[in-house]
């Protein structure tokens, strides 16, 4: 079971081999955890996409108490094109393990992780992983994303105001993790891990 001021950059700092090293480590225990490589898959139109994206942004209006909204909206508008799991491969999104559900706490769903993208550098626009849960029909629906920041001693990075968990996936070197739940409500916080509005059926 996966138990799964601030530093935010638009650009990314690639570290040499120690990223190199780190990235191949990172891989690894992704896909030790459970990758098989049999996962459902969903297209949308680019029509259907318009219209989520138009949805998004709308619901992004939404003032969340103790959240900068305006981090959340921005947040929205540059993920809301992976609703279609097309655009996240495009992206560089590939499905990384199981589907993720506890029975007491609730579940997380699939994750989409972005190999490339798992560095020691907060940017919001640009998450690490994608949550999707399945639908009735194995199709599955963007649901949340996740950053992961490995730690090599800079600030403690924060989504606005909220600070990140420490330590949260299985990746085997020091770092700091979030869940951000933008797209299916969590009652126990937009932040919290597991969501018991998600599951893997």
């Amino acid at each position: 079971m996966i138990k799964y001021k601030p530093l935010v950059s638009t650009k990314r700092v690639i570290q040499g081999p120690v990223i190199n090293r780190l990235g191949l480590i990172v891989l690894l225990a992704i896909f030790l955890s459970g990758c098989n490589g049999n996962q459902p898959t969903t297209a949308m139109s680019e029509l259907n996409m318009d219209n989520e994206v138009r949805t998004m942004e709308a619901f992004g209006d939404k003032k969340y108490e103790g959240v900068d909204s305006d981090l959340i909206k921005l947040v929205r508008r540059a993920t809301a094109r992976y609703h279609s799991t097309t655009q996240a491969v495009r992206a560089g999104y590939e499905v990384a393990g199981h589907c993720v559900e506890d029975p007491e706490k609730g579940g997380m769903g699939y994750h989409w992780v972005n190999q490339s993208l798992v560095d020691p550098v907060f940017d919001p626009v640009n998450p690490e992983a994608l949550l999707y849960e399945p639908d009735k029909n194995g199709n599955l629906k963007l649901v949340g994303v996740e950053y992961i920041v490995i730690d090599i001693g800079q600030n403690h990075p924060h989504f606005g105001d909220y600070p990140f968990d420490v330590g949260g996936t299985p990746v085997p070197v020091d770092h700091y993790s979030l869940h951000v739940w933008l797209y299916k409500d969590n009652p126990n916080g937009m932040f919290t891990p597991y969501n018991p509005n998600v599951t893997c059926n």
